[in-house]
């Protein structure tokens, strides 16, 4: 584990990081919401220059548990004991077989149990754990955590309730939850955190209502009786206030500013984040960060570490970074990845707490390994290199000549403009650049990007110059700014000539930044920068 950055975001599979990359007893809180079996392909929605969503969606995962020789392969390890795991867990396994069979949930299940054993080395003894999921798989889960943890470090089966109407069904109990389990790692250990204050519910108009009194600085509270031997007030509640001046030595003054709620309980009804919400990215599974700060303010202190190793668009680590934790984040898609940084960048500025990200190609022969291993990863993360965004999903069939787009604004008019981009990680030639040529046309956009692995020909470079330049129209400032309509790019001139896309942007508008950070006072007074 890197000691000199802060904080750490990790492109790859979890399992192996958590293995490789963090020590034991290293992590305080853990909070994962792992996709979970409920046959769904979850997709990026990002919006298009018009504001709508776009028709081609970006598969970031497919949540399809099949059951193979991997599978197979990690049940009789844990069962032979070559995984190290309580015998619980084995017992556990083997009976959900003998249960489900061979089927996806079964899958599913066995390939979660090595990770979570992996996040009880890594918590601290006095670490706490949440695992969010849906009912679909909650009941298997939550006896997949009573196996590998102890049924004895259970604290609460937490309830959101998503305050929508976006869900109707005629034919049974409308689904309105999820679930939230909350263990810790040792709950004997005196240490364990929980700053219920911090995690407190807010009080409701009722009883903010009884603060009927403001002294002179506009601070409101209520006035009771000190329950004093012989006071003709005793203990009453909210007596007049003339008592505060005739008798204040009788009467105790109850400001509602140094209350800090009611004490949290385990049924949370919270907004989700519907299609308007200023902080939707747009990324599946996406929660609210109200949500995890919630888990963070309760469950860890300032300066200590929260891991999420499930961590999609980065819920829970701009939500530990709000609030002044240390944190690591890790996923298997580069698109999340990208999605992660763009968001701190945008909420954070200048703010942001110094970060490194591993596992994301830094020369040649790692983006050679990447693009073997995992094409459409290698595709991702080179259109990234010049701040584009995936064009539609390769997954679902052609892509048409369109592996990435980029939209900028170029001049006072508010058009915005359209880049098209192709990576190619193969062997390259002329007729490549003549396709591009033609997808330019087709898609009436105004540069190509070609990407490439290799390095291009000379008839490639020929045959893009003869495709001219694309000029700026309005005040003239395309006599000094003419851009080549297609531009051809190496990964080498990308990572180590900092070479960039040429185009003459006023404004780049190809993603959708993320709510602004704002300094805001909570209910208990503490100004979060």
């Amino acid at each position: 584990m890197s000691k000199e950055w802060k904080n750490q975001l990790y492109f790859g599979d979890n399992i192996d990081i958590m293995r490789e990359c963090i020590p034991d007893e290293y992590i305080d809180l853990i909070y994962l919401d792992p996709p979970f079996k409920s046959n769904a392909t979850y997709n990026v929605l990002f919006q298009e220059k018009n504001g709508t969503n776009s028709d081609a969606q970006i598969t970031a995962f497919e949540d399809t548990w099949h059951w193979d020789i991997k599978s197979e392969e990690i049940y009789w390890n844990i069962l032979e004991g070559k995984i190290e795991s309580p015998k619980t867990l084995a017992d556990y396994l083997q009976a959900v077989r003998n249960f489900l069979g061979t089927n996806d949930m079964m899958s599913y299940l066995v390939m979660m149990s090595p990770r979570l054993l992996e996040m009880k080395r890594i918590l601290k003894d006095a670490g706490s754990i949440y695992l969010h999921c849906d009912p679909t798989a909650g009941h298997y889960l939550k006896l997949l955590l009573d196996a590998v943890f102890g049924a004895k470090q259970f604290k609460n089966e937490i309830i959101w309730c998503k305050n929508t109407t976006m869900y109707q069904s005629t034919t049974r109990f409308v689904p309105q939850h999820d679930i939230i389990f909350y263990y810790v790692k040792n709950v004997n250990n005196a240490n364990i955190t929980f700053n219920w204050e911090d995690a407190a519910d807010s009080f409701s108009e009722t009883t903010i209502k009884k603060y009927r009194h403001e002294d002179e600085n506009g601070r409101k509270f209520r006035l009771h009786g000190r329950n004093i031997k012989g006071s003709p007030i005793k203990n009453r509640t909210d007596i007049n206030i003339k008592w505060l001046k005739k008798a204040p030595e009788l009467v105790r003054v109850d400001y509602l500013d140094e209350k800090p709620g009611v004490k949290p309980k385990d049924w949370w009804p919270m907004d989700i984040l519907n299609q308007n919400a200023n902080e939707r990215l747009g990324y599946p599974t996406q929660k609210p960060r109200k949500l995890l700060e919630k888990i963070i303010l309760a469950s860890s202190n300032k300066g200590e570490i929260v891991m999420d190793p499930f961590c999609g668009c980065g819920t829970t680590v701009s939500a530990a970074e709000k609030l002044n934790r240390r944190w690591i984040g890790i996923d298997i898609t580069y698109l999340a990845i990208n999605l992660i940084k763009r968001r701190l960048e945008d909420t954070f500025g200048q703010d942001l707490n110094p970060y490194k990200v591993h596992g994301v190609p830094q020369d040649i022969q790692s983006a050679k390994a990447l693009a073997i291993e995992d094409p459409y990863q290698f595709e991702w993360w080179a259109i990234d290199l010049i701040d584009a965004r995936p064009a539609q999903d390769r997954k679902k069939g052609s892509d048409k000549g369109i592996d990435g787009i980029k939209y900028f604004h170029d001049d006072s008019s508010g058009k915005v403009k359209k880049i098209i981009v192709q990576v190619k990680s193969g062997n390259v030639d002329v007729s490549q650049i003549r396709d591009l040529k033609g997808v330019l046309e087709r898609e009436n956009a105004q540069i190509g990007a070609f990407i490439t692995l290799q390095e291009p020909t000379k008839p490639m470079i020929e045959e893009a110059a003869t495709a001219g330049f694309y000029k700026q129209k309005e005040k003239k400032i395309y006599k000094l700014n003419p851009c080549p309509r297609i531009q051809i790019l190496t990964i080498e001139n990308l990572l180590h000539e900092n070479k960039k896309l040429d185009f003459p942007s006023i404004k780049d508008v190809t993603f959708k930044e993320a709510e602004r950070k704002k300094n805001k006072t909570s209910q208990h007074g503490e100004i979060f920068k």
